[in-house]
């Protein structure tokens, strides 16, 4: 089959939770701090800015995990890191979209996407946050392996946004 030319499918993928008490209001700054996301995602160890202005587009995070695998009774600990650059940030429509630019566990196109919004019309009890993504095929991955870590990434992040809301009530 000599020149034919094989695009892979993007995988896309959207994860949803509610929060029953916080508003979108009270949860956007959890959520608009780039930097802090080892603070609401507990799979992440560490995030510090490296580049950029802090809040605006075109600052870039470095994010990272520790983990630690046994084989052959020895046991190896391994950093897996991204580089991610902030593409859009509006605090109206409180939503941000971001790309990873750099990594060691074989993303080779990402962009993902917050969006926090009221539950109720009157804005005043109850909030959505939603995270999807756009990317490429992961190496190693099935789509089927990737979109659980979104939606308990997802799920663990809103439980201690909505716990560190509640206790400074």
């Amino acid at each position: 089959m000599a020149g034919e030319t094989v695009t892979q499918t993007k995988w896309e993928g959207k994860a949803c939770v509610e929060l029953a008490i916080p508003t979108a209001q009270e949860v956007w700054p959890l959520v608009e701090d780039f930097c802090n996301l080892h603070k609401w995602l507990p799979t992440i160890d560490t995030c510090y800015q490296v580049d950029g202005i802090l809040g605006q587009p075109g600052m870039v995070r470095y994010v990272a995990t520790t983990t630690t695998a046994s084989s052959n009774g020895n046991e190896e600990t391994m950093i897996k890191w991204a580089k991610e650059k902030l593409l859009m940030i509006d605090p109206i429509k409180r939503c941000l979209s971001y790309e990873i630019i750099d990594n060691n566990i074989g993303m080779k196109s990402y962009v993902g996407r917050f969006i926090v919004s009221p539950i109720n019309d009157d804005g005043k009890k109850g909030c959505k946050m939603e995270w999807s993504f756009v990317c490429d095929p992961i190496e190693g991955l099935r789509l089927e392996d990737f979109l659980p870590y979104i939606e308990t990434g997802l799920q663990s992040m809103a439980k201690k946004m909505e716990d560190a809301l509640l206790s400074t009530r």
